[in-house]
């Protein structure tokens, strides 16, 4: 099966987020696990929305839920490496707000994992999928 390239679209960076490599981040192979990076990026992520004044918990009066991910390792990183989180989100689409994140080693700026996940509003009364409102695809785009 061949792998496709996750491509990060720099124009569409919205925030950038500080991070450290902890102690507890690391697995069995001594570098950056999996179930750690994921969670570095749900931290970046909600930081980007709250620069936007969005949470997940009310994008304009509706949830959001990660309805799917990918991610991909370019090279691995140790505790207590210094990474920076980029995180990118384009025009979203009627149904889905994409969202990238790239991990990068603060010292070399060397690529640790690119991922792009896409994000699905909840109504809460009914527990169905919305469309993303065009308000919140303004904020998200920054023309708010």
């Amino acid at each position: 099966m061949e792998r496709v390239r996750l491509e990060f679209p720099e124009a569409d960076i919205r925030h950038r987020h500080p991070m450290s490599v902890r102690i507890t981040d690391m697995n069995y192979g001594r570098h950056l696990g999996h179930d750690a990076a994921v969670s570095l990026m749900h931290e970046a992520r909600v930081q980007a929305l709250a620069s936007l004044g969005l949470s997940e918990g009310d994008m304009e009066g509706y949830l959001c839920v990660v309805a799917d991910l990918a991610v991909q390792y370019q090279t691995e990183s140790r505790w207590p490496d210094s990474l920076v989180v980029d995180t990118a989100i384009p025009a979203p689409s009627r149904k889905a707000i994409a969202v990238y994140h790239r991990l990068r080693r603060e010292s070399d700026a060397r690529s640790v994992a690119t991922a792009r996940l896409n994000l699905m509003l909840i109504d809460p009364d009914t527990g169905r999928p919305a469309p993303v409102p065009a308000t919140l695809a303004d904020r998200l785009m920054g023309n708010d």
